[in-house]
């Protein structure tokens, strides 16, 4: 073969190097995983575990994920969804709705994990700040880093309510209470009450309130599911509290039953074998055989 020259042209010269595709569609922000993910090297593979937090249009998403070469691996997940099985229909992507998923993950992972009973969290929901305290003669408390992707951490934001039931329900998580709501900022404190009031909702139950006594229109259009529901104002806050009871009585995940798969429809001829086709032409044999005979 006559000797070809490697022609190198422009693009080959180019220094420019196109960023991973998730930070293209900016869905990922790299810096900040890097540093959730990344593990001291004495540690000897061990995993490093995140406490991921979503929010899509109706529903809040909290999974507990840890990382490996070939892709993440989640160890337990809880929606807001999730949540009418214990008793709330509506308000599925509330304050209160994003503190009752993060309670519910740490009681399903801590119950998987059979610590369930070691570290039992904060049972009184009186919205003091709570940190998960490690036994003298016991196993450690399940450690995770809230990883918030691309939501913006102000204060008050719901993502720190799913850090709050977390934290409740047993899972150690690093944080400060300069971000949950009711932190004032000149007094530098929480203020518990009024992070206890966002926990039930009641400041959803004192909207409700406001709008049903100036415009009832209104409140019949934006709380309609709550009217179909049954659900009143003043019951908000009896509700979520029985909602927090049922899920640390209960809170292994339940699959749906499987639903009967339905045969398809066959619009095309079946297509027959050879001992088949030779068996249809002997029956027309036959049968042209018997009408000769008649005759």
């Amino acid at each position: 073969m006559p000797f070809v020259k490697v022609q190198k042209n422009k693009a080959y010269f180019k220094r420019f190097q196109v960023k991973y595709r998730r930070r293209r569609e900016g869905k990922t922000d790299y810096q900040a995983r890097t540093a959730l993910v990344a593990q001291d090297k004495n540690k000897y593979n061990s995993p490093k575990y995140r406490l991921v937090v979503r929010f899509t249009n109706k529903d809040i998403i909290a999974q507990i994920v840890s990382s490996k070469l070939v892709g993440d691996v989640v160890h337990a997940a809880a929606y807001s969804h999730e949540l009418k099985q214990y008793g709330m229909p509506v308000g599925l992507k509330s304050y209160g709705a994003g503190y009752a998923t993060g309670l519910l993950l740490a009681r399903r992972l801590l119950t998987k994990l059979k610590l369930a009973g070691k570290y039992e969290g904060q049972k009184e929901v009186n919205g003091e700040d709570y940190n998960v305290e490690a036994l003298m003669d016991g196993p450690a408390p399940f450690r995770a880093l809230l990883d918030v992707g691309l939501k913006r951490t102000s204060t008050g934001s719901k993502v720190f309510a799913v850090l709050k039931g977390a934290c409740d329900g047993g899972i150690e998580v690093p944080h400060s209470e300069k971000r949950f709501v009711g932190y004032e900022k000149e007094a530098k404190k929480l203020n518990a009450e009024v992070l206890r009031k966002y926990i039930f909702d009641g400041h959803v139950a004192d909207y409700m309130k406001s709008l049903k006594e100036n415009d009832a229109d209104a409140f019949a259009k934006q709380f309609s599911q709550y009217i179909k529901n049954g659900l009143k104002a003043e019951d908000i806050e009896k509700k979520w509290a029985a909602v927090h009871k049922a899920i640390r009585a209960d809170p292994v995940h339940k699959p749906k039953a499987k639903k009967e798969v339905a045969k398809p429809k066959r619009y095309n001829k079946v297509k027959l074998s050879l001992s088949q086709r030779k068996s249809k032409i002997q029956q027309k044999m036959n049968q042209m055989a018997r009408k000769a005979e008649a005759k």
